[in-house]
């Protein structure tokens, strides 16, 4: 069973749909027991960060999800919370991976938030997405970004930098774009996520 943290973020149900569509049982809970229990965790959702921490530090999530042993796929604000701290309030995240969540600040004429398609390059670390999406286009809601570092498994470009599209360390795994709006290259993504082992 794959569970999917409900937490006070919007849009997770795109998330479910995805799962409904490639048809894998899922529930969607906040309830810490089913969480833990789960063969794997998608953590999804788009919403602010300093708000968003404040209820997973509240109602205990925060140290759950760092705590789990099973993998992990953070997604959007998922990913960006998995981090060590966003300048989205100057808040400190979960801590899952080391780097942190800047701001956008485009002086290139690039618009803020990044709304739309863009396509992402798999780096050299990269153990557990398919080739076959290397390049592809994934689509992108976002004003924070993640700095590119020894975690980053593919790279996206805008405003004139290079920071990360997706992420892994140990069990946990993570995309900045939305892999369940992206089309194909999306779906082939979670599956390459469900199909990873424990």
């Amino acid at each position: 069973m794959i569970a999917v943290i409900d937490y006070n973020a919007g849009n997770i149900r795109s998330v479910l749909y995805a799962l409904e569509r490639i048809g894998v049982p899922h529930i969607l809970t906040s309830d810490h027991e089913v969480i833990r229990a789960a063969d794997k965790v998608i953590f999804p959702g788009v919403g602010a960060a300093e708000s968003t921490m404040k209820h997973l530090n509240d109602t205990g999530l925060a140290d759950l999800i760092r705590s789990l042993k099973q993998p992990v796929f953070g997604i959007c604000v998922g990913m960006q919370l998995l981090c060590s701290h966003s300048e989205e309030g100057d808040v400190p995240c979960i801590g899952v991976f080391p780097e942190k969540v800047k701001l956008f600040r485009p002086d290139n004429g690039d618009k803020v938030p990044h709304m739309g398609w863009n396509n992402i390059s798999l780096t050299d670390n990269n153990d557990w997405v398919s080739e076959d999406v290397n390049g592809a286009y994934c689509y992108y809601v976002h004003s924070y970004y993640v700095e590119a570092g020894q975690h980053t498994t593919a790279t996206t470009h805008y405003c004139g930098m290079e920071y990360a599209a997706m992420l892994k360390k140990d069990n946990f795994y993570a995309a900045q774009f939305h892999p369940e709006k992206s089309a194909k290259p999306g779906e082939q993504i979670i599956r390459d996520f469900l199909a990873v082992s424990a």
